[in-house]
């Protein structure tokens, strides 16, 4: 079967289609969740799922080392081959390897300002420019303004690029509304454009919807997250 097929059978495209056909260029979307979850693996999922379509992808991280997060990549990338069956595997890592950029920040240091910079400079350096931006760690939202989220929607129509983040839910005295997003996003509603909860049921994480674009009417989608393999599924 030719890859581009084999990429189309992908559970990121029911995915892709539950939250209106995708996040879309300079849109945000963040994921939610208990720690330990698996934020991380879902994310780089969606980021190794952009390489594998010759995208390019942006990782930035406040938490993990470069090693460590190139290391998440790698188990992904050979968990998705195989469920994908795809060939010449170590010519498409080396090709997802080109395609992609981690960079790791101090988290109390990062800024909007360092990310435009960052970018500034990969273009001008080696032509690259991203057509995803994961943000893992970062913005912290019990302390972000409006001014900080509206200026990743700057950045992301900028350079054609849609942008994912995530934070923590179930915190002590944390307070969530009624759709069990923490107060702390919440606020910032207008602003963020897909939310998306993952929510542990026994030997599975269900990926649950809870908010895609300007929608009313929330598609309810049999996707779930494998622990194990860190990989979508759909039942």
């Amino acid at each position: 079967m030719p890859e581009k097929s084999m990429i189309q059978k992908s559970p990121v495209r029911i995915f892709e289609r539950a939250i209106g056909g995708g996040l879309g260029p300079g849109n945000l979307g963040v994921v939610l969740s208990r720690p330990g979850v698996g934020k991380t693996g879902f994310l780089i999922g969606l980021a190794v799922d952009q390489l594998l379509q010759g995208r390019k992808v942006l990782y930035i991280s406040t938490k993990e080392s470069v090693e460590h997060i190139s290391s998440f990549f790698e188990q992904v990338f050979n968990a998705m081959a195989s469920s994908l069956g795809l060939e010449q595997v170590l010519e498409k890592q080396l090709r997802m390897e080109r395609n992609r950029h981690i960079l790791v920040y101090n988290r109390d240091l990062f800024s909007l300002e360092k990310l435009e910079q960052s970018v500034a400079f990969l273009k001008e350096a080696t032509a690259f420019t991203p057509d995803m931006v994961v943000m893992d760690g970062t913005p912290r939202f019990e302390s972000t303004e409006a001014w900080e989220l509206e200026g990743l929607h700057r950045l992301g129509a900028e350079w054609g690029a849609e942008i994912w983040t995530s934070t923590n839910t179930h915190r002590e005295n944390q307070k969530s509304d009624e759709r069990g997003v923490p107060l702390k996003v919440a606020r910032h509603d207008e602003l963020v454009d897909v939310m998306v909860n993952l929510c542990p049921e026994g030997d599975h994480v269900r990926v649950k919807i809870v908010k895609e674009h300007g929608s009313t009417d929330l598609p309810h989608v049999h996707l779930e997250l494998d622990p194990g393999t860190l990989l979508l599924h759909w039942r």
